[in-house]
């Protein structure tokens, strides 16, 4: 086999195979005769098919199987000897397209080498990690939005109508073609407007009513209502309102405590505190995250493969424009074309992404098998019901798969660089936390 450079220009790679026509014919026949004892044919004990039939017969077929074996041993064998590793997919293709049986058979591959990635000196780098600590004023203000999540109802004063987002106690039977039917009465029964608890058009009805009023609300059942017999029907409700009740946020003491897990009001509190400085500690790592990626990219350079920087630059246009334009949620729109701020936002990307891949490898960095059951597990949680199709989706999809393990393998690679790294921590206030964040999206 002949391997010929035709292309060396930057990362621009091009080679000319040449397998020839003997080694295809000796790897057919070494094929044949590792089957030849387990093929049966007509006329023939099992074994005792002669080569020459069997070569008419199952020749054709095992010659491109051969022509594939012998590309990719090519293949393998130039990029084990050179060291070369391509950024994508190598373009392989045969020149020889008027090929015939017993001719030799001559490929054209070519690709994007990855570039060499310089050494980074990590203990050099200096952080600063921003820490903030969860005082009782945060603590009391996280625990009064809990309150307000945990809302109690208090009567309203006499004669007072109802409000969206108030809570009415009511008796209440129903009827269609006015006969009442199962499952369509109960008594002091709290419901509150604007909840969606009952059918579509029941609560905006009862917005206005007022205690010891007597309401006849009339709507229409679903068309694809769970009760066959209730269907699409109109239906009136019969409604007496006994009580209306106005919203007020929960006390905060040790009932609401227990409410929420917790044994009493310190016992929350503790729970909150420790909630509270494990979201400030994230969002402290997110901001140091970019402080190191900025020291990195300030560290390295080095040629970029085109073919990784117009793709990442077109995903990024892509992206942006859609953000742009939320009412096109499908891909039938005008191409959009990269601008420069794309692309240099683009070899930022590449750049990193290629050094940080380098780093994990020389550390021996890897995504394990429960990290990545971990990330499904989170991902299938937004298709409830559908839980298992997901995870059966992500087992015969390698691109999905590799998406999922991206951002774990970045975050331990980051994690580990933070390790040798000179982290300097700076106790500041949560508005300060807060404005780096925002600073982050900004950006």
């Amino acid at each position: 086999m002949q391997v010929t450079e035709t292309l060396n220009e930057g990362l621009k790679r091009g080679y000319k195979i040449v397998v020839p026509a003997a080694d295809l014919d000796a790897k057919v026949n070494e094929k044949l005769v590792e089957a030849q004892p387990e093929v049966e044919m007509k006329g023939f004990r099992k074994g005792k098919v002669p080569m020459a039939l069997l070569k008419k017969q199952f020749g054709q077929r095992l010659m491109g199987e051969a022509m594939q074996e012998a590309v990719d041993g090519a293949m393998n064998k130039h990029f084990e000897e050179s060291g070369d590793r391509p950024a994508m997919q190598p373009d392989v293709k045969m020149t020889n397209e008027d090929w015939k049986e017993g001719d030799d058979v001559e490929i054209e591959m070519s690709y994007e080498a990855l570039p060499e990635i310089p050494e980074v000196d990590l203990k050099g780098i200096k952080l600063e990690k921003l820490v903030v600590k969860a005082g009782e004023g945060e603590v009391d203000e996280a625990l009064a939005n809990l309150a307000e999540t945990a809302q109690d109802f208090k009567d309203r004063k006499k004669g007072t109508k109802s409000k969206d987002g108030d809570q009415v106690v009511i008796d209440f039977l129903g009827k269609v073609d006015g006969e009442a039917f199962d499952g369509g009465a109960a008594e002091d029964y709290p419901l509150t407007l604007g909840s969606g608890s009952f059918i579509p058009g029941f609560e905006e009805q009862l917005v206005g009513v007022k205690a010891g009023e007597e309401k006849e609300v009339k709507v229409t059942f679903p068309a694809e209502y769970g009760a066959e017999n209730l269907a699409g029907k109109d239906a009136v409700f019969e409604c007496t309102i006994k009580e209306v009740k106005e919203p007020v946020a929960a006390e905060v003491n040790d009932e609401l405590a227990t409410k929420f897990g917790a044994e009493d009001l310190a016992g929350l509190k503790a729970q909150i505190g420790e909630r509270l400085e494990a979201e400030f500690a994230g969002a402290a790592r997110a901001v140091m995250k970019r402080g190191l990626l900025d020291e990195l990219d300030k560290l390295v350079d080095f040629d970029l493969p085109p073919s990784l920087l117009d793709a990442e630059a077109g995903q990024i246009a892509h992206q942006l424009w859609h953000e742009e334009n939320p009412d096109v949620e499908g891909h039938d729109h005008p191409e959009i074309e990269a601008t420069d701020e794309h692309k240099k936002l683009a070899g930022r990307r590449v750049r990193l992404g290629l050094l940080l891949a380098e780093l994990g490898q020389k550390a021996e960095i890897e995504v394990t098998d429960a990290e990545m059951t971990q990330a499904v597990m989170n991902q299938a949680r937004q298709y409830p019901g559908q839980e298992r199709q997901f995870f059966e989706f992500v087992q015969q999809n390698p691109q999905m798969r590799q998406q999922l393990q991206a951002p774990i393998f970045e975050d331990k690679v980051v994690d580990y660089v933070f390790e040798l790294a000179k982290v300097s921590e700076k106790e500041v206030s949560k508005d300060d936390l807060q404005k780096a964040v925002e600073a982050l999206e900004d950006e």
